[in-house]
């Protein structure tokens, strides 16, 4: 299979990359919690992007593509984890006596209450708060309705508000899930 690349389309694709791999990779970090897999699966949306270009930029919104692209892929790993997880547990289920009371750290980070959100409302969190999208631009990035984003959003931090506690001492959650997103991966939106 040979394809023939127009330098302009080439050209079009590295401005593309260039302004958006660090956005996507830190996207990727927020949805999955791990720092070594978002540079992987944010080399992986756009390389699924390069090989769909034409379509994609003709694209209403491409960022919203891409970061869709990005979901779409840290849903699969996550969903690939959980059944790795299931089936390790399995396996050890009848090896091994269960531990009476695991020690539970008193205080969650932020981080950690973000990867026990269900993916929709994790994303809806992250690229509300943490990537200053608008209603609409989440809706169009997760491929859904604004309504669903809303409620997804709501619901979420009303999660994370009951996992961190009232914040008084660092601020609301939302601020928070912003200083989290703004820190990962290398420093400001």
């Amino acid at each position: 299979m040979s394809t023939v690349v127009d330098d302009d389309d080439s050209a079009e694709f590295q401005a593309f990359f260039e302004r958006h791999h660090a956005e996507l990779a830190r996207l990727a970090h927020l949805l999955t919690g791990e720092a070594d897999a978002a540079d992987d699966l944010a080399a992986d949306a756009l390389l699924a992007l390069w090989h769909r270009w034409d379509r994609v930029r003709n694209a209403d919104h491409p960022v919203a593509y891409a970061r869709g692209v990005v979901a779409n892929l840290a849903r699969t790993r996550i969903r690939s984890a959980v059944r790795e997880r299931r089936r390790v547990a399995l396996f050890w289920s009848g090896r091994q006596e269960r531990a009476e009371d695991p020690d539970v750290p008193a205080v969650v980070d932020v981080q950690g209450a973000l990867r026990e959100l269900p993916f929709r409302k994790r994303a809806c969190v992250v690229l509300r708060h943490a990537f200053d999208l608008s209603e609409k631009d989440t809706a169009l990035t997760l491929g859904i309705s604004v309504g669903t984003v809303k409620s997804q959003t709501s619901k979420g931090m009303a999660e994370l508000e009951r996992r961190l506690g009232s914040g008084e001492r660092d601020g609301p959650a939302p601020r928070r899930v912003r200083a989290v997103g703004a820190t990962v991966e290398g420093g400001p939106r």
